[in-house]
């Protein structure tokens, strides 16, 4: 079969002999490994996972395979490619993503939220794929080690179809395996308990939830507890809202699909609630929270304030929630003809007012009517939402300005002090501004973090809205206000790239070169996130580019970490210091070898960037990039003079003992092209041979006998390549030592 044919829903069994030499282990779990491989003819990377017949059972490979063969045909832009297996190394070969798995990032890096929401999004739309299918393609085994993203950090699912439930099956087999593989976090409770439904796609929606949750957290569920069936729901009480979804994910409600998730409109569907799908779809993608605590508010706003879903709509045996339910069938005509002055004054579940319900309908004449009875104006529920918050929430303006002629005290806080504006600000609702604005809101009200309203619309872009609240603050009021991390409104518009408000703000007088409690300007925000436009604008106002954060970060680190190239180039042409040092000793050019970002080095040794500088225990980029196998990167500095022999200080590491540790043979040969000394010792005496010989990599070992590695060396323990290879059951690199090898 000629592997080179890739034809879409053709599957194949490769060989072996079909990937070069050079396996490059990037993962390992209890059942097998990931390697990074290349297919010869293809040219292409490839994930090669690999399933230890031993510890998975005798049949487990086989069937597996055989599924494969099915789920290979499926395509679809957010779920892993899968190309075929390799039966000689009983392993699946699939599509390889540059940057892991969710589970690892999560851990490592810090998002924004816009990001996460896009992660959310596509992980609903590629299970809503398997969903889909007939019948529905199960994943049972969804958590985020098995969610792998590419270059851009977008989502692919990999994994499904792995775990089968398979007929005569029991819940207790079936919990077995997955325990086993780690995943007790995301089974929903009804498997630990006597039930003998077999699963269907309520089980995957569950771990949906709680990878959801984990995304938005960054924390991993259930951190401090002990998982039983009788600790089910762990979550924070600041969680509030999110504790509500996670109910509704689970088997408690049988029609909940991953259909429903996608694109947010579940959260709709979940409970009766009187906002439009789209309205809160669109009002989720646009707005961006700077913790979980305000995205837990917006669905208790949403969920909660607005669509009572705390006790059923349909009347109880004292008629008590009558005119509720009226509320929610729309009958508004039935309503006012019902409602008593005495209901006005009823306080309903969570200190919930008539006016409340009124309010969350929408209806305008019925809102009057409640109001002509007497009702408070400005009552609260148990976190402080007025009616007006609710109706600044629903975008209801008829009603706000309903609600204001009749006193509503547009000042008016929740329990975090979100004021009414605050909530607008959010929303970029310009209408709503103004009405509150008229009637005495404080355009420099600041909730408990510190935030003013000027904050949010400047971090959610929304210009019109920051142009009303700069009309009503002075300048002092403009440039100071800082939140609880010190951020002014400048950084918030930096950070997330918004080129017209940071035009305004600067034009208001803001200082560009302000500090937050981090030490990061707005130049290391915008330089961090990639907003070239922006930091163009910055060094039009002669901002310093060498500011350190507390890590000792400048601009230019940030920039060179996430490969921004152009922004590199701007903030060197500018005068920014290409040598300069974090706390730990690290260069612009340390950090973009370690990332693999050749174009950074490039213009970062073409400006004077040093490419034999030392940081932390004496490493250089060169050995950075070995460690990570950028072999590209690797060559850019060599190509630059960097020294191939150079030796780190903890424990006397060249280059080419790093490479042979990272089993990168593309950077082994460019090593040894520019002369590296392939018998050179580290303090352990060990030869990068030695080094090799141990981690068993056949094409690193021919590499170096063929160009001189001396077999006859000794480490410090008296041992040669040979005995370690012996030692480490490398039998083929065994073969070559005590043979010799010839081209």
């Amino acid at each position: 079969m000629d592997c080179c044919d890739r034809s879409p829903g053709q599957f194949r069994d490769f060989k072996k002999d079909d990937f070069e030499a050079d396996w490059i282990k990037v993962a390992e779990g209890k059942f097998g490994q990931v390697y990074k491989v290349k297919v010869k003819l293809w040219r292409e990377k490839c994930a090669l996972k690999t399933f230890d017949a031993t510890l998975c059972g005798n049949n487990f490979y086989r069937k597996i395979s055989d599924e494969v063969s099915n789920i290979a045909k499926l395509k679809f832009k957010y779920i892993m490619s899968i190309y075929g297996v390799c039966s000689e190394a009983n392993a699946v070969v699939m599509e390889y993503m540059t940057n892991g798995s969710l589970n690892n990032l999560l851990a490592s890096h810090n998002f924004m939220w816009k990001k996460k929401f896009q992660m959310i999004h596509e992980i609903s739309m590629g299970m809503n794929f398997l969903h889909s299918m007939k019948p529905p393609l199960l994943h049972l085994n969804l958590k985020t080690s098995n969610i792998l993203l590419d270059d851009h950090l977008h989502v692919k699912i990999s994994d499904y179809g792995i775990i089968q439930w398979e007929d005569g099956m029991s819940k207790t087999v079936l919990m077995e395996r997955l325990t086993a593989r780690g995943n007790i976090n995301y089974i929903p409770p009804e498997v630990f308990t006597q039930c003998s439904d077999s699963p269907g796609t309520a089980f995957d929606v569950y771990s949906f939830g709680i990878v959801m949750w984990e995304i938005l957290t960054q924390q991993k569920p259930y951190a401090a507890t002990v998982r039983t069936s009788a600790i089910l729901f762990p979550f924070f009480d600041e969680n509030r809202g999110l504790l509500r979804i996670y109910m509704k994910l689970s088997f408690q409600d049988k029609d909940n699909t991953l259909g429903q998730i996608t694109n947010f409109s579940f959260l709709v569907k979940a409970t009766p609630c009187s906002i439009s799908n789209m309205q809160l779809c669109n009002e989720i993608r646009k707005v961006s929270f700077k913790r979980a605590k305000f995205f837990a508010t917006l669905f208790y706003n949403c969920l909660i304030c607005t669509s009572v879903p705390c006790f059923p709509f349909t009347d109880d045996q004292h008629g008590k929630y009558g005119i509720i339910a009226m509320l929610s069938k729309k009958d508004f005509s039935s309503f006012r003809q019902s409602v008593k002055r005495e209901d006005v004054q009823t306080q309903y579940s969570g200190r919930k007012s008539l006016l409340h319900f009124t309010v969350a309908s929408g209806d305008a004449e019925s809102v009057k009517h409640v109001l002509s009875l007497g009702a408070e104006v400005n009552c609260t529920t148990a976190r402080g939402y007025t009616p007006l918050i609710i109706a600044v929430l629903q975008r209801f303006s008829d009603i706000i300005s309903l609600l204001l002629e009749h006193g509503a005290d547009a000042t008016q806080g929740d329990e975090d002090q979100w004021t009414p504006l605050h909530f607008a600000a959010q929303n970029g609702d310009d209408r709503t501004i103004r009405l509150l604005l008229e009637k005495g809101a404080e355009a420099d009200a600041q909730e408990k973090a510190g935030w003013m309203p000027l904050h949010l619309a400047c971090q959610n872009g929304h210009e019109t809205v920051v142009r009303l609240l700069l009309s009503r603050l002075s300048e002092d009021a403009t440039v100071a206000p800082e939140e609880d991390e010190g951020r002014t409104p400048l950084h918030l518009a930096c950070s997330y790239g918004h080129l017209n408000i940071v035009k305004l703000l600067l034009g208001r007088g803001a200082d560009p070169d302000a500090t937050d409690y981090f030490f990061s300007t707005a130049l290391h925000l915008a330089a961090e996130q990639g907003h070239n436009r922006v930091v163009r604008l910055l060094l039009t106002k002669e901002v310093k580019t060498d500011i350190s954060n507390i890590r000792g970060y400048t601009p230019l680190h940030l920039a060179a970490l996430k490969g921004h190239a152009g922004i590199c180039r701007q903030l060197l042409a500018n005068g920014a210091n290409p040598n300069s040092k974090t706390d730990q000793g690290w260069t612009p050019m340390h950090l973009a070898a370690l990332r693999g970002h050749d174009s950074v080095v490039v213009s970062l040794e073409s400006t004077g960037g040093s490419v034999n500088v030392k940081g932390q225990n004496g490493w250089t980029p060169l050995h950075l990039a070995c460690h990570q196998s950028e072999s590209e990167v690797v060559a850019k500095l060599l190509a630059a003079k960097a020294d191939p022999n150079i030796k780190e200080d903890s424990e006397g590491w060249t280059p080419l003992h790093v490479a042979c540790t990272s089993v990168s043979f593309p950077c082994v040969l460019h090593l040894i092209s520019h002369q590296a000394d392939v018998n050179v010792v580290n303090s352990g005496n060990a030869t990068p041979l030695h080094l090799a010989a141990q981690h068993g990599c056949v094409s690193i070992v021919k590499g170096l006998l063929m160009n001189g590695a001396d077999r006859t060396l000794k480490d410090s323990s008296g041992s040669t390549a040979l005995n370690i290879a012996q030692r480490s059951e490398k039998w083929e690199i065994v073969e070559l030592l005590e043979n010799g090898y010839e081209a």
